[in-house]
């Protein structure tokens, strides 16, 4: 026998790191100092093994002995020197022939460069050579993988072409980066896999793929092998188109939906829709309703469906939930080709225990922190990532990029940015560490923001970054350049916190509380903000929109949702609003069941959807109510005093003066009629918006479309027009030209 005791134990026993040291083609002197080559495999079922000679016409043969009974196979070929392409030949014990080429004769596919760029995390491409790949080396089609494991005794690739053994298939250390690889030759897309990582103590566990594109189903959750870089897109006018827009000045109406739940298929199961059914479905409603983009929660793999997907576990993967990676992208395409933006929920802040994925992923804190007072997040019961570790930040911030990237994503809207901040975020005193410098800030993730933001930016001009950040933090949406975080919007929770408290009271105290709908003028252009009524605000016992509306009948709801709707629209800001809300269903969302679209058979129900439908096409025709959305120059109160009658007016200005809209709000039950309010020009003023008309469900009172303005001064202003404001409404106009 010619390999050692020490070299045939590392390999049967799995403990070997350089399984290449040993296993494969070698170079080889025999003990009378001839030059030779010495061939050793490690196989499953085999009870013959010889190499064969590829480049040979008749596939020259030479037998291998072998030398345990598991399947260690070595041999000597004497006649040759140099190492030469070779298959290895085996015959398994019920007599099957099989023919292919041996992973350990390939040279590995990531070069020195990729590890030092992997290690110190700046890497914006290694989501293209981490995980598994289907690739062709040295003629040789096949499948490479790599993983990050640094702690690892030892890591194999398992799967259904290896009976999911660990140690047929195990990878090698490269160097001292932390990096295991393999290229296994014959692996074709749809193979499963996952890495049998031994820990230190030599306690093997099995993990799937941090970047993989693609899992099965859960109880098992294995990783796929995917091929996900030859779709042929077909929106570049879309991306073209977005690299010069400047969003800050356009209309940006967002649909936010959750994919499992918006429609389902009553005839098959109750299943949701899949990704291509969406792709027709999805994309008539949202351009019927105006919506300029869509936002997905999130749609990375995810393994409980009571999570929403925000205990995410495959950062780089669409769930299988509703198709393959290619059907998620058919999705994008077409919505970009019918002119619409895709935004998706992305959730870098925290991810789940689950023992398959990331937790101690080499039986150490690798991705997390190993202090539960930095690394363990307890309102979700998660771990939180270890920001200042740079390969777990370039993780990140090529799972970002990623999805900019291969799925054409036009924006991320980051959750939870606000327990990234603070190092205290929702933890007593003694359960946090502060940082360096003593303070609270969390300044590795406050780095891992910006430069994500950056680097997102530079990459994809026109992409939008979207803070759900519930604090006062400053400067979320100011450029990094500038002391800033980078975000391009961010989400306005405390207007809309104000707002939805204003709208619970009964009508008979709002008088009381008229503060609170101007309050967030305040603040307004501190940020540049998203309004928002997102899926937070219709679950967990909080009601639905509609329901959140004091008073009955069902009729006197609808009439206050579709004022606070139309106070939304007209406000300065972005729009982004629930799947659901936009229709005013009565039910909180529930994850597992269809949006009650029946309702849409009652007028409250359809006025409420066709009032949000008309908002967004004014709001996307009108340059006053978009251009100047984030500048102090396009508002101007015209009267946020008059708390007695609960109604509120203001100017949303444009350049022109036919630009400006004069919107006036009554907040009561009680019309308002000869209602006098200051406008800055003689002219006919048009009425636009009314959401008391009769086709959405309303009285019908108005102001006949419109009407002339009175050289009489009010409000401060040198014509006024007098009005006829119906009960719980908004009324807009614009100058006629």
């Amino acid at each position: 026998m010619i390999t050692t005791k020490a070299e045939l134990d590392s390999v049967t026993k799995v403990k070997c790191a350089q399984p290449h040291d040993i296993l494969g083609m070698h170079p080889h002197k025999t003990k009378d100092g001839k030059k030779c080559l010495l061939v050793r495999a490690y196989l499953d079922d085999a009870k013959s093994c010889e190499v064969v000679d590829v480049a040979k016409p008749e596939g020259a043969r030479y037998p291998l002995k072998k030398i345990s009974k598991d399947g260690f196979f070595e041999g000597l070929i004497e006649d040759r020197k140099d190492v030469f392409r070779y298959r290895l030949r085996i015959e398994r014990f019920n007599g099957e022939i099989r023919q292919f080429f041996d992973p350990y004769r390939f040279l590995p596919t990531i070069s020195d460069d990729d590890l030092y760029l992997i290690s110190e995390g700046t890497d914006t491409r290694v989501h293209h050579k981490m995980g598994s790949h289907l690739r062709e080396v040295d003629g040789v089609q096949g499948a490479s993988f790599a993983v990050w494991a640094p702690n690892a005794q030892r890591v194999s690739v398992v799967g259904d072409f290896n009976h999911w053994n660990g140690r047929y298939h195990p990878m090698r250390r490269i160097g001292n980066s932390g990096v295991w690889e393999l290229f296994i030759p014959g692996l074709e897309s749809g193979m499963k896999y996952k890495f049998e990582i031994a820990t230190a103590q030599g306690i093997p566990q099995l993990k799937t793929d941090p970047y993989a594109t693609f899992f099965e189903a859960p109880p098992h959750n294995a990783s796929i092998i995917c091929e996900v870089d030859d779709y042929e897109w077909g929106d570049a006018a879309w991306i073209k188109r977005r690299e010069k827009t400047n969003w800050m000045e356009e209309p940006i109406s967002v649909y936010e939906l959750h994919a499992g739940s918006w429609k389902l298929v009553v005839e098959d199961a109750n299943r949701p829709l899949t990704y291509r059914e969406m792709a027709k479905e999805l994309v008539d409603y949202v351009k019927e309703m105006g919506y300029t983009h869509v936002e997905f929660m999130p749609l990375s793999e995810h393994p409980f469906d009571g999570s929403w997907g925000y205990q995410v576990t495959g950062f780089f993967a669409p769930t299988h939930r509703f198709g393959s990676p290619k059907d998620f992208m058919y999705l994008v395409d077409i919505l970009h080709q019918k002119g619409i933006g895709v935004i998706m929920d992305w959730v870098p802040a925290h991810f789940p225990t689950d023992s398959f994925a990331l937790a101690q992923f080499d039986g150490t804190a690798l991705y997390e922190h190993a202090d539960p007072r930095q690394g363990f997040h307890h309102d979700w019961g998660t771990l939180i990532f270890n920001f200042g570790r740079d390969e777990v930040r370039g993780f990140l911030i090529a799972s970002a990029l990623a999805w900019l990237e291969r799925y054409h994503i036009d924006g991320l809207r980051v959750d939870a940015v606000a327990s990234m901040l603070y190092l205290d975020y929702s933890r007593e005193e003694g359960e946090w560490i502060p940082n360096k410098h003593g303070g609270r800030e969390n300044l590795e993730a406050i780095e891992f923001l910006k430069k994500t933001n950056v680097l997102a930016h530079e990459l994809f001009p026109g992409t939008l970054m979207i803070a759900e950040e519930s604090t006062a933090f400053p400067g979320v949406t100011k450029p990094v350049k500038d002391g800033g975080l980078g975000f391009d919007m961010k989400w306005n929770m405390g207007w809309m916190h104000d707002t939805l408290q204003y709208f619970s009271k009964d009508p008979i105290y709002r008088k009381y509380e008229h503060g609170q709908l101007s309050f967030g003028m305040l603040y307004q252009y501190s940020e540049h903000f998203t309004q928002v009524f997102s899926h937070d605000e219709v679950v967990h016992g909080k009601g639905s929109m509609i329901m959140k509306m004091p008073g009955e009948p069902m009729s006197n709801k609808a009439h206050q949702l579709r004022l606070l709707y139309a106070l939304m629209w007209l406000w300065p800001g972005k729009k982004t609003l629930f799947m659901g809300s936009d229709f005013g269903q009565s039910a909180e969302w529930k994850y597992n069941a269809s949006l009650d679209w029946h309702l849409l058979e009652y007028i409250d129900h359809r006025g409420i959807q066709m009032l949000i439908r008309d908002l967004n096409h004014f709001y996307r025709k009108m340059p006053a109510v978009a251009k100047l959305d984030n500048e102090e120059a396009g508002f101007e109160w015209i009267n946020c005093t008059d708390g007695d009658n609960s109604v509120l007016s203001f100017l949303r200005k444009g350049k022109k003066k036919t630009d400006g809209i004069v919107a006036v709000g009554n907040f009561t039950p009680v019309r308002r009629e000869g209602y006098r309010v200051g406008v800055p020009h003689a002219g006919f003023w048009k009425e636009v918006i009314n959401t008391d008309a009769k086709d959405y469900g309303g009285q019908g009172y108005g102001n006949c479309g419109g009407i002339e303005a009175e050289a009489i001064e009010w409000d401060g202003r040198p014509y006024s027009i007098k009005l006829d404001v119906p009960p719980f409404a908004m009324c807009a106009f614009r100058l006629k030209a």
